[in-house]
């Protein structure tokens, strides 16, 4: 990020049109066998009260990268948060307010984590994307361009854990797969493969409220998934 003493050269480009540049985040946590997004409603004008991303103007004094960290911690209290970018949306009427150009990120974070009593002074909540309202300009085609992303990133990296506490279940996790992918998953194929590549703990206790024998939990093993790598081997689910 730019230090606030920076100062912008000489107005060489005085000659020249000028346009705003936003960020916009899809914000993305796991509850209840769902992918959820957080919205909220937008608190000025234009479309003052629908629903709308968490988003903000990258300022003269920071970075894109700075811009998209500020508005999430803004948002989730969060800091180092796994993000990647979606795409940049620039069509030219996609903002009523001005000619405004939007770089959009997805994020992935632990729901039971993330702190939004900001978010919430503007009506933000948590929705299942299988309930997602209509949504302010272009921000559902965001969506659906993030969900598309998140499939083709979570089958050969395991961001999906990023969704997840620092504990899971094996059918929690699976169940967080099929929110990603959006279809069922064969329970003994996908056992089979996300054990045999070695990345998972297995704990010793137990989830036993969701049957009577109950599930082990498992952690991921980040240092297990590096030498994966070294190996030549790759993630794949």
């Amino acid at each position: 990020m730019i230090s606030d003493s920076y100062t912008m050269p000489e107005h060489f480009y005085s000659d020249k049109e000028s346009v705003l540049v936003a960020v916009d985040c899809i914000i993305m946590g796991f509850h209840e066998s769902d992918l959820h997004i957080l919205i909220a409603k937008r608190p000025f004008d234009p479309l003052r009260s629908n629903w709308s991303l968490m988003g903000g103007f990258v300022k003269g004094n920071e970075g894109l990268s700075g811009a998209v960290q500020r508005v999430l911690y803004e948002y989730t209290g969060l800091t180092g948060i796994y993000m990647e970018q979606v795409g940049v949306y620039g069509e030219m009427n996609r903002d009523l307010g001005e000619r405004v150009i939007s770089i959009a990120h997805y994020a992935l974070v632990d729901m039971d984590k993330t702190d939004i009593s900001n978010a919430e002074k503007h009506g933000a909540k948590w929705v299942s994307i299988r309930t997602l309202p209509k949504l302010v300009f272009d921000h559902n085609l965001m969506v659906t361009d993030t969900i598309k992303r998140l499939q083709q990133r979570a089958a050969v990296k395991p961001i999906g854990f990023n969704l997840l506490g620092d504990q899971f279940t094996l059918p929690t996790l699976q169940a967080l797969y099929e929110a990603i992918y959006q279809e069922p998953i064969d329970k003994r194929n996908f056992r089979k493969k996300i054990l045999a590549m070695d990345i998972l703990e297995k704990l010793e206790t137990k989830d036993k409220d969701s049957s009577k024998k109950g599930a082990f939990y498992y952690q991921f093993n980040k240092e297990k998934y590096e030498l994966l790598i070294q190996s030549g081997l790759h993630f794949s689910l």
